[in-house]
């Protein structure tokens, strides 16, 4: 069987430190290279109706 990590955490009255979820869920999840040509597509459009 794979080991399983051991999680080490901090106590929770020290200096009002807080500790979060190692593992964050992702509510959208989009490839990067789709940010990039909205963006690209985004900034063409403002271009375009500036000239306009």
């Amino acid at each position: 069987m794979a080991e399983q990590k051991e999680k080490t955490y901090m106590p929770a009255g020290i200096g009002g430190l807080i500790r979060y979820d190692e593992e964050e869920d992702e509510i959208i999840k989009m490839k990067p290279q789709y940010l990039v040509y909205g963006v690209a597509i985004f900034a063409v459009l403002l271009i375009a109706l500036h000239l306009l």
